[in-house]
């Protein structure tokens, strides 16, 4: 998509709706590009999920917790 500086300053926060969704919108000024809206690359390449079936937590995993738990309560952010 390309539109107009002007015309963009109107319009501006559903253009970067669609920059997030994906959209490419080049800026014009005069009729000729200066600048280009995209999504951040952060946020079309979102890590949450990424290392899924990566790696297996081992079954003893929850082994010494109330010695964390211990921890915690002597330095006053678990109540105890």
């Amino acid at each position: 998509m390309r539109i107009a500086i002007a015309e963009a300053k109107a319009q501006f926060a559903d253009l970067i709706r669609r920059a997030e969704a994906g959209e490419e919108i080049e800026l014009t000024r005069y009729g000729r590009p200066v600048a280009r809206l995209t999504a951040s690359p952060a946020r079309a390449n979102s890590l949450i999920g990424c290392a899924k079936g990566q790696f297996r937590l081992p079954d003893d995993m929850d082994e010494g917790d109330d010695q964390v738990a211990d921890l915690f309560r002597a330095s006053r952010i678990l109540p105890g």
